[in-house]
């Protein structure tokens, strides 16, 4: 499990933030407005949630860093992670509670022009929620976990070129031997003179 830890965290927080950005553009609230002020509407996960898409794009950002940074980053990205994923999962929550107003306002100004927490909240008349803000909710609990799992595994992660080093260093060990004939015609070709001490090939 160690040795993959860095993949595994790549992975959930990739997925994560794609499931996230996909879910800001797709309808979360259906709003059923009174007195036939206006046709039904929908809300998508960014009207609902403005912040929803820059964060997402931000976790994707952090996911790809994550893959390549040292130690020290590795502890800050897993905080960050998880108070992004955190700051989502409770705004979300809140809509799956019950949407508020705050969610609807935007799309019920747009369709009426009527502003106004108090006024919006006379016209909407009843929601329905889709399945969408759940998924957002399980890919952003994804994401915290992986910042948690960062910052409890991040001191025992490979180093991502340790496996090549070793590999370049047996054949340099390999290619540093005694020079055959051939070998020497090859250098005085080339004008190196291999009889000289310490000459490196």
């Amino acid at each position: 499990m160690i040795r993959r830890a860095r993949l595994l965290s790549v992975v959930a927080i990739l997925l994560g933030g794609a499931l996230g950005l996909i879910s800001s553009t797709q309808t979360w609230i259906h709003v059923a407005l009174t007195d036939g002020a206006s046709a039904d509407l929908t809300v998508a996960g960014a009207g609902a949630i403005p912040v929803l898409a820059p964060l997402s794009l931000a976790v994707l950002a952090l996911g790809l860093a994550l893959s390549i940074v040292g130690p020290v980053l590795r502890y800050v990205f897993g905080v960050i992670s998880i108070l992004a994923g955190g700051a989502l999962i409770w705004a979300i929550t809140a809509i799956l509670l019950g949407p508020p107003v705050s969610a609807m306002a935007a799309a019920v100004t747009q369709a009426t022009g009527i502003a106004g927490g108090t006024a919006v909240a006379a016209l909407v008349g009843g929601t329905t929620l889709t399945a969408w803000p759940a998924v957002a909710l399980l890919s952003f609990v994804l994401v915290t976990a992986a910042g948690a799992f960062v910052i409890a595994t991040a001191r025992r992660w490979q180093r991502g070129g340790r496996r090549y080093e070793a590999a370049r260093a047996a054949r340099r060990d390999v290619t540093a031997g005694p020079l055959d004939a051939i070998d020497s015609w090859d250098d005085l070709s080339r004008g190196d003179d291999p009889t000289t001490t310490g000459t490196a090939r």
